[in-house]
Order: C-alpha cells, then sequence, then structure tokens
C-alpha cells in the first residue's frame, strides 16, 4: 500500500466517522456523563500534543529549549497574562537558551 492509498483511506474512514456521529440522538450526547467524556478528551488530547511537539523528535525524547520554554508559558498562563505577552515570553526564553548554545 502506498502513501497517498493510505492516506486516501484514513480520509474516507474519517468522513464516516464524521457521518455516522450525525446519526447518534441528541439526548445522548447531552447527558452529563458523555459531555463530561469529550471535555476532558479534548484537553488529555491538546496535552498529549504538546507534550509530543515539546519532548519529542523523532523517535527519541529530547529536552532542549522548548521544554523550559513551554515551562514558562504555563507559568505565565497560570498567572493570567494575555496571550500575546506568554507567546513573546516564550520564544524569548527559547531564542535565549538557544543563543547560549543550551540547545540546538
Amino acid at each position: 500500500m502506498s502513501v497517498w492509498s493510505a492516506v486516501l483511506l484514513a480520509a474516507c474512514i474519517c468522513v464516516v466517522l464524521k457521518a455516522f456521529g450525525y446519526l447518534i440522538p441528541a439526548h445522548f450526547l447531552e447527558a452529563p456523563r458523555p459531555a463530561r467524556i469529550s471535555d476532558l478528551l479534548t484537553v488529555a488530547l491538546l496535552a498529549a500534543l504538546v507534550a509530543v511537539q515539546t519532548l519529542g523528535s523523532g523517535q527519541a525524547v529530547v529536552v532542549d529549549a522548548r521544554f523550559p520554554a513551554v515551562l514558562v508559558a504555563a507559568g505565565l498562563l497560570y498567572l493570567r497574562q494575555s496571550f500575546l505577552v506568554v507567546v513573546i515570553a516564550a520564544a524569548g526564553v527559547a531564542a535565549l537558551l538557544r543563543l547560549v548554545g543550551w540547545a540546538a
């Protein structure tokens, strides 16, 4: 199976799953338990994406300038700073660490 065949198969599966979602009755999705699960699942998937993008490099786990930058961003978000301040501060920390040669 070529890469394009796999991409097309995955796209078709996604379309079928999305169409199947319209067949689920609304009262089932509005119940408290499924709503809570979908809220928590969204947060868990976002956290996993951040962890993989921060610590992953190919098949290896790498701690470089991205990790302290994410920690600074998390701290500033905890302190309720504006998103622009968070992004600029995290980018500045990563840039300074790369400038001093701590990470590539």
